[in-house]
């Protein structure tokens, strides 16, 4: 008997509860906010400001300031140093380290038992949930999930308080059933030399009957290469007939999508979007014929979003989810079940529809070139190089880019760093492409590139192979969910990689 079968009668209710998002979307995002504000009204963050005495958004959008994480750091600290009942009830005892991909500072953002249960966990249920309405004759559940995850480690060397990648957590406090129905095992899992981890997590897996693979797309696209290795087969589907879907996230898929593809030679396969992040699991993408995400409003996150043309002003004005205008490109704010208010998470986002709300992720506020005025950002980057790939037959695995200032000829334009799965046969050729996708895809970026006057036209840098990982391992990124910034508004990032470039 086929356990899918089986299960796919306890995911139903679900789903029709999904399907009313369309509908309910205020009431729903407004009873999550009076959730969490009930909940945090005798911590000292909701005394602060006077949660008890806030019954609607609108009180509450005066009464909380917009944060980031400079805003909250001191409290995240003494919360890691055990102290309770401060942005969040009770005592924290896990925090998802990030990195920071502009400097080597790390973020320890707080999940809580309660964030794990109605956002992150609540995430992973509903992705099969869709997954299984969208394909009626999936077996997903009839073998393994491949999950990668990263490490963690003690938190000031606390009794059971540890820090470490989101998917470390995950792992760690996940049922102990779902471990019977997923590789590799935990031991391997939680492995902190990536390296080492590639190899026991492409052994332990290729033997297995898997069905399904979670993960960031740059990350399990190593582990993949490696089975494909040790099994000396051409295609996936060779070594896991059963596969059906990659449920990914973390950077955007497009200039991985043609390697899938070529590696996974199967008319079944299914690719499906998610977009979970460190502070919050956030979107699905419900309808395969969509790239766009479905906002998941009734978990324990309550959404605000401030336009990108208001980010710079000294009164940006945040609006409810429900005030939001699709076409825009949004900042996005969140006030979360593990003490995060009103947090600018750094992400940004544009609408493309409404009843229900579904967006796609732009970039970073952050991570974009305006350097003369062009305000390219990183949805215009993978769209151009889509574009330049599908013109010249290359493939791009890792690239980042970065503003010229001024050359010794007095010449300025954006410099492409690129390392590429399958090298176009004339570089220059790609170059123009991918200039003429970009001026098509923004019209700043057009305008700063007339007649040459502003910016000339790309330059591609070719990356040798492996270049992008032996930076990642430089700076002690290597695995988890750590990624090169795609698009700098500086030279920091691209210099480091260059006088690497030339070894």
């Amino acid at each position: 008997m086929s356990i899918t079968r089986l299960a796919r009668p306890l995911f139903a209710p679900r789903t029709h509860r999904i399907e009313s998002y369309a509908q309910d979307t205020e009431a729903l995002q407004r009873r999550v906010l009076q959730r969490l504000l009930s909940a945090a009204r005798n911590t000292e963050w909701g005394q602060r400001h006077h949660y008890a005495d806030i019954h609607t958004y609108e009180e509450f959008a005066q009464a909380c300031p917009v944060t980031n994480y400079d805003d909250l750091k001191a409290d995240i600290d003494r919360m890691r140093h055990g102290a309770s009942d401060i942005l969040w009830p009770g005592r924290v005892k896990w925090y998802a380290k990030s990195s920071g991909t502009t400097s080597d500072k790390s973020k320890f953002i707080p999940v809580s038992p309660q964030g794990l249960k109605d956002t992150h966990y609540a995430g992973g249920q509903d992705c099969v949930a869709l997954y299984l309405r969208n394909h009626p004759e999936s077996r997903i559940l009839d073998g393994r999930a491949l999950i990668l995850g990263g490490s963690h480690a003690p938190n000031y060397n606390l009794q059971h308080s540890l820090v470490g990648d989101l998917s470390a957590i995950l792992i760690e406090n996940i049922n102990p059933l779902v471990n019977y129905l997923r590789v590799p095992s935990k031991k391997t899992a939680l492995l902190s030399d990536f390296e080492v981890k590639r190899d026991r997590i492409a052994r332990e897996a290729m033997h297995r009957n898997v069905t399904n693979i979670s993960g960031v797309p740059s990350w399990m696209l190593s582990v993949l290469t490696h089975v494909l290795e040790l099994s000396g087969k051409e295609h996936l589907n060779e070594v896991w007939p059963n596969l059906e879907v990659f449920f990914h996230g973390g950077v955007a898929f497009g200039p991985y999508r043609e390697q899938y593809r070529r590696m996974i030679d199967s008319e079944r396969m299914s690719y499906m979007e998610t977009y979970n992040a460190s502070e919050g699991f956030f979107g699905i993408q419900s309808d395969p014929a969509d790239k766009a995400m479905l906002l998941m409003i009734d978990y324990g996150v309550f959404f605000e979003f401030i336009a990108m043309d208001e980010l710079g002003s000294d009164a940006p004005h945040a609006v409810p989810l429900w005030q939001v205008e699709p076409g825009r490109n949004y900042a996005m704010l969140i006030t979360t079940s593990s003490g995060l208010w009103r947090y600018m998470i750094g992400d940004t986002v544009r609408f493309t529809q409404t009843a229900p709300y579904k967006f796609v992720i732009t970039g970073r506020t952050k991570f974009f070139i305006n350097a003369f005025g062009e305000e390219l950002i990183v949805d215009n980057a993978e769209h151009g190089l889509a574009a330049a790939c599908k013109a010249t037959g290359a493939e791009v695995l890792e690239y980042t880019a970065a503003p010229v200032f001024m050359d010794e000829a007095g010449k300025c334009r954006h410099q492409w760093l690129i390392e590429f799965s399958r090298q176009p046969a004339d570089v220059n050729a790609f170059a123009e492409a991918l200039d003429k996708a970009l001026q098509a895809d923004n019209s700043d970026y057009e305008a700063k590139r007339f007649k040459d006057v502003t910016l000339q036209q790309l330059e591609i840098v070719t990356a040798r192979h492996g270049l992008f990982n032996e930076w990642l391992k430089m700076k002690g990124k290597l695995g988890g969910q750590h990624k090169v910034p795609r698009l700098s508004n500086d030279r920091t990032i691209i210099e480091e990689m260059l006088e690497l470039n030339k070894d």
